[in-house]
């Protein structure tokens, strides 16, 4: 009787685990794909973090986290595969016969169609379909599309930063910092709004806007013209929408490199802004000619406030010319045209070698800033160093993570006083007259370049146009460049010059900046 019971618990316990083992064979081998799918389709781990949010400087969301719903199958439980192909045709608005293709692989888990609306949902519940499923997974939302998408960039399928802030910063977000931008939500808007409406009657291919503190280095807006949305990267084919060419585009910039010229000639005690020259109308050098825009040639004496004003290109020449060779590329050096910035964003430059093998035709170009390659952001920071006292500033996008850093300084304080006064009268009497807002004194200058003909030798017809000014010229807060790629104009002067007063008139009103002097009525 003993034995009987003892065989008779023995044989239970034997049936039970070997339930317990039929059922783990059953869930982890031959269900196994199915769970493994499953999990990690519909849910993070609970041990991983949300990644980190993105805002703009006023709080303003750039860049969250949304929960989205999907639809899967488990084609295994579907017994009428057509009935349920062609039910839900109908109300995703799919092609039946794709849907039923995919439901014939008989897959444990298929994700049919992502990022569901509301009312999609209520009807694929309302259908009560076997085998079909809604699920719930995390992703990334930028609520405001297109705004702001060269600089913030995208997270990817696999939950990866690609470009912009998104892929710098990946790591810090995907541990679950945020990040507290320097970007004004108020300016950037207004920048990209202007850039759309000159679009219209501008037609130019791209175009670029960067404002800039030139005092702490913090950039408050950064825009690029076209841009893209975020949300649907997928949907771009051509790659190249999703970089930044405020800091990953070369180009020549022009006369706006006058200033740096005239710089580098009054820090050497070469020039004064009174000192004059006699206009040639062209100079020859080792059979290049080097002439003014459009031909012209000025009369008289001209000073060096007057070249700028003008922006006379043999002016620059000679300004140029009253400085050593290897003088003038240690200052290009000095104002950064041979680095990146260390913006805390992806950057390219340029070491303009050939600039650097030291043929005078070369460097006579560079004077008035043809032959030298930089990015837009190279061109705000050097910009910078005039406008607040002769520092190189360290440009950055993100507060909470800039760590104050030594600033390089490149020129006296008497230099960039000089320097503004003059560029305040190229606003004031010269081809930047269209910047000029009553009350306010603002330092600037223009540039229109040739763009060269790529792969070859020489320019095309096309330009690059551009502007950059700081404001209140005494006392500047704000620094603006607005880069066109060949606008339908002649010059800057008409097409970067009313887009910067445009956006800075907006940003003295929205900061209301006390006027530099009074208005005298007419």
């Amino acid at each position: 009787m003993k034995n009987w019971r003892e065989n008779l618990i023995f044989f239970l316990v034997f049936v039970f685990f070997s339930i317990v083992v039929a059922r783990l064979f059953y869930l982890q081998v031959l269900k196994g794909p199915y769970y493994q799918a499953f999990s990690s389709a519909l849910f993070h781990s609970l041990e991983t973090k949300s990644r980190g949010k993105i805002f703009f400087r006023d709080g303003e969301s750039l860049a969250v986290n949304k929960i989205f719903k999907f639809l899967y199958l488990n084609p295994q439980k579907i017994k009428d595969q057509s009935q349920v192909a062609e039910k839900l045709s109908s109300v995703l608005n799919l092609d039946k016969t794709l849907i039923l293709e995919k439901i014939k692989t008989n897959t444990p888990f298929l994700v049919l169609k992502k990022d569901l609306s509301d009312e999609e949902v209520e009807k694929i519940k309302s259908l009560n379909l076997e085998g079909v499923f809604v699920g719930e997974e995390e992703g990334r939302y930028y609520p405001h599309r297109e705004l702001a998408a060269s600089l913030v960039g995208f997270v990817d399928a696999d939950g990866n930063g690609r470009y912009g802030l998104e892929e710098f910063y990946d790591q810090e977000l995907k541990e679950g910092n945020d990040l507290i931008l320097t970007v004004d939500y108020k300016i950037q808007s207004r920048a990209e709004e202007i850039l759309a409406k000159a679009k219209e009657n501008l037609d130019f291919e791209s175009a670029q806007i960067i404002v800039a503190d030139p005092q702490s280095g913090e950039i408050l807006a950064m825009t690029n013209y076209p841009s893209f949305d975020p949300n649907s990267y997928s949907q771009y084919k051509n790659l190249e929408i999703f970089k930044n060419p405020a800091s990953q585009t070369l180009f020549e910039p022009g006369s706006v490199l006058k200033s740096i010229t005239m710089a580098i000639a009054l820090a050497e005690g070469k020039i004064t802004p009174q000192t004059t020259y006699r206009d040639p109308g062209q100079i020859k050098i080792n059979g290049w000619v080097i002439q003014n825009y459009d031909g012209r040639q000025y009369p008289g004496e001209i000073t060096m406030t007057q070249v700028l004003e003008k922006s006379i290109n043999t002016g620059a020449v000679f300004a140029k010319s009253q400085v050593e060779n290897s003088v003038f590329l240690e200052y290009l050096k000095k104002f950064g045209f041979f680095e990146k910035t260390g913006v805390d964003i992806f950057e390219t430059y340029s070491e303009n070698r050939e600039l650097k093998s030291g043929r005078e035709v070369n460097l006579i170009t560079a004077s008035f800033g043809q032959g030298i390659a930089i990015t837009p952001l190279q061109l705000v920071r050097a910009y910078c160093a005039i406008a607040n006292g002769g520092k190189l500033p360290n440009l950055h996008l993100v507060k909470n993570d800039f760590q104050t850093k030594e600033e390089q300084p490149i020129l006296p304080s008497q230099v960039t006083s000089q320097l503004t006064s003059m560029l305040v009268s190229v606003v004031e009497n010269g081809f930047a007259k269209r910047a000029k807002i009553p009350g306010y004194y603002i330092a600037g200058k223009t540039g229109t370049a040739l763009v060269p003909k790529f792969g070859e030798k020489g320019y095309s017809e096309k330009t690059w146009q551009s502007f950059v000014g700081f404001f209140p010229a005494l006392n500047p807060q704000f620094l603006i460049l607005v880069k066109l790629d060949n606008p339908k104009t002649k010059t800057a002067e008409y097409s970067a010059v009313p887009i910067f007063h445009d956006l800075a008139d907006y940003i003295i009103h929205l900061y209301q900046i006390p006027p530099d002097y009074e208005q005298t009525s007419q």
